[in-house]
């Protein structure tokens, strides 16, 4: 092949759909790239697919990446699932997250079984808040107790937005968490404790906010404590 056949085979590749996606995705500009990923959602194409999962495991803005999900979910199902599902090996804790949330979105059953004790574990934050979502949103019905189990164990990690995070997981499987929650207020860790008392004060009284459950979750514990304080109180010498 000719030189001049190189670069138009070169040029052909070059103007693909797909290839005229990756190359606005990578834009200084974030409002081209978002349009890009709008563009990519309207008028989906098979090809866009790799485009868009590889792009969401680097894209720092917010909004880009959230349009982006939008338009992968709009792809052809299968070969999103498929693609997405092989995203969380991956050694980039943005990939996995971000392949996550799209799972929660895409609302596939089939997802289940992919989302391992170890992402639930996940020493990244981002992406254990999206494990534990797109898990609680997946769980069967019949696996629901165990799952809530395993975030139970979770409890107390992290500050306020990745607890919050974890209440609202726990708080999507309803009655499958009481037992968890139940025997998880009375963890020797007072951290676990508030969190577990704050997480079923949630679910009791969904329209209660955070901040207030984690509030009247630390006076219980503080009350419970009080009268073990004051009955040792009453053995110290001197004291009627």
């Amino acid at each position: 092949m000719s030189e001049t056949e190189h670069g138009e085979e070169r040029g052909m590749a070059a103007s693909t759909p797909a290839a005229r996606l990756a190359a606005a995705l990578a834009a200084s500009d974030g409002s081209v790239r978002l349009q890009a990923a709008l563009t990519a959602g309207t008028a989906p194409d098979p090809g866009f697919i790799p485009v868009l999962v590889a792009r969401c495991a680097v894209e720092p803005d917010f909004g880009v990446r959230d349009m982006m999900t939008w338009a992968l979910v709009r792809q052809e199902r299968e070969a999103t699932l498929e693609r997405l599902l092989a995203e969380l090996g991956s050694a980039a804790a943005q990939a996995r997250s971000q392949a996550l949330h799209t799972l929660s979105k895409l609302g596939e059953a089939r997802a289940w079984p992919a989302i391992t004790p170890e992402l639930l574990r996940d020493p990244d934050d981002e992406v254990a808040r999206a494990a534990w979502r797109t898990a609680a949103g997946l769980v069967p019905e019949a696996e629901a107790p165990a799952l809530a189990a395993l975030l139970a164990g979770q409890l107390g990690r992290g500050a306020r937005e990745v607890q919050r995070s974890l209440s609202r997981a726990m708080a999507m499987l309803g009655t499958a968490a009481e037992a968890s929650l139940e025997a998880a207020e009375r963890h020797p860790d007072p951290e676990v404790g508030t969190h577990a008392i704050a997480t079923r004060r949630i679910m009791d009284d969904p329209d209660s906010g955070f901040d207030a459950a984690v509030a009247d979750a630390r006076r219980q514990l503080a009350l419970r404590a009080a009268p073990a304080v004051d009955e040792e109180r009453s053995r110290m010498p001197g004291c009627a």
